[in-house]
């Protein structure tokens, strides 16, 4: 049942890592932003501020949320920074830390061999990859079992910063959709999710001014 009556909240995926633009497994290795990342950090913060002022919001008023790993404690300093505050008041959880992929944790995609369970075919995975747990890792039935607490704990408004599999999950709570769907949902790293009321819009720092198509629309 999707989780419609929570508060407001924007979600904001930490920035490019080297392993992202090599198109490598991170998941809970602690890897920092590269310099692409920094400057999509930046920019989601100056589109941050620019929502907040046109909605009237306070950006004291609202909770701030991190996952504790490197490369999204830099991405929420550079986002706060944008509003001319440091890291006072962030609460950082390590319930919001990425999936572990375990044993594929520092691999390339395009060195998986056959992939029989759909790791480096994002927009092709069927349902079941929804309970592919790697060897030391964890499955999104299990990410969502750490996820779906935080929501329920938030206190009001927030903005979080975290990961692609955290904004999956959220997603899938959030807006009720299919496993299927979930799993095949690019996360773009140059983007805010907004989600209210059981729906959740995408606005791109790289296109500001106007909410982006849906990505995830298979």
């Amino acid at each position: 049942m999707a989780m419609t009556d929570l508060p407001d909240f924007y979600l904001i995926r930490h920035g490019e890592t080297e392993w992202n633009r090599e198109g490598r497994y991170q998941g809970q290795r602690d890897i920092p932003l590269n310099e692409t990342g920094r400057g999509q950090a930046d920019a989601n913060g100056r589109l941050l501020r620019q929502l907040f002022e046109r909605d009237g919001i306070d950006p004291l008023a609202w909770h701030w949320r991190a996952s504790p790993m490197i490369r999204t404690r830099e991405t929420m300093t550079r986002v706060r920074a944008a509003f001319g505050l440091g890291d006072d008041g962030v609460m950082f959880d390590a319930r919001l830390r990425e999936v572990s992929f375990g044993v594929y944790e520092g691999t390339l995609a395009a060195e998986l061999p056959d992939d029989p369970n759909g790791m480096r075919n994002v927009g092709a995975r069927d349902e079941t990859f929804w309970f592919f747990r790697p060897e030391g890792g964890e499955s999104y039935d299990d990410l969502v079992n750490r996820v779906r607490p935080v929501l329920a704990e938030l206190p009001g408004p927030s903005v979080i910063v975290a990961h692609g599999g955290i904004a999956r999950i959220c997603r899938h709570l959030v807006e009720g959709r299919s496993r299927r769907d979930t799993v095949n949902w690019p996360i773009r790293q140059d983007a805010l999710m907004f989600f209210s009321k059981g729906v959740m819009k995408v606005y791109s720092s790289a296109e500001p001014g106007a909410p982006v198509k849906d990505s995830g629309k298979l």
